[in-house]
């Protein structure tokens, strides 16, 4: 029993670290807004992103509240192993999901990246990936490869790389999330669509509202962090 106890505490434990992670993420989603793209636009673009943004603001506050609720429910439930354990398991299912290590489905959009006078690189997909997790993408997904935060997108030769996996032209980008926010924040005046075109690169969005996303399949291993 006693060790059954240290093993739902740890477990406990666990999952509040990843909470305080994500509730982190969330704040810096809100904050990070480009300052030089929002001096750029008009008066009523400026209005409409402000509405956009107290929006996910609002949202973003709701989410942390509801953390702050379920880590004060885990104290709470610590002393009785069957609530606790029930607790868990609907906890771990999300868990699963914000790592990336299961299959979602949702509203969203997808992308089409392809050549054109200049080919698609790295770091035009690392661009994306941060313009839609800014905008608030749940989930993200490259020619199939689940983007987490472990995944690296580098360019070796004449190809690129993400998650130890060769990908080429065209790109297919799926993102899962509020599609109205994950558009406007990739196709406001001045910011991503605005530069890929400037570049002679091709690029189309389609909003769609089942959107699946593969599970991340390469192997969850921490190279520095250590569990005491």
């Amino acid at each position: 029993m006693k060790k059954d106890k240290i093993i739902v505490a740890v477990t406990i434990c666990l999952i509040c670290i990843i909470l305080v992670f994500v509730m982190t993420v969330q704040l810096r989603t809100v904050n990070e807004t480009n300052i030089t793209l929002i001096e750029n636009m008009r008066e009523d673009e400026l209005k409409e992103q402000a509405n956009i943004w107290k929006s996910k603001y609002e949202e973003t506050q709701s989410k942390i509240d509801e953390d702050n609720k379920r880590i004060s429910e885990y104290q709470e439930k610590l002393e009785n192993n069957q609530e606790t354990s029930e607790l868990l398991n609907t906890e771990l299912t999300q868990m699963r999901t914000i790592l990336g290590t299961t299959d979602v489905l949702g509203e969203g959009i997808i992308i089409y990246l392809q050549n054109g006078e200049e080919n698609i690189i790295s770091e035009d997909l690392l661009k994306l990936v941060n313009e839609l997790k800014l905008a608030g993408a749940e989930a993200i997904s490259i020619n199939g490869q689940r983007i987490i935060n472990l995944t690296e997108i580098v360019d070796v030769n004449s190809y690129i790389i993400i998650n130890g996996q060769r990908v080429t032209n065209p790109f297919e980008i799926k993102a899962i999330g509020n599609q109205k926010y994950l558009t406007s924040g990739i196709s406001s005046k001045g910011g991503y669509v605005d530069s890929i075109q400037s570049q002679n690169k091709n690029i189309t969005i389609t909003q769609e509202k089942n959107v699946e996303i593969p599970k991340y399949s390469g192997e969850l291993k921490l190279k520095t962090i250590k569990i005491n």
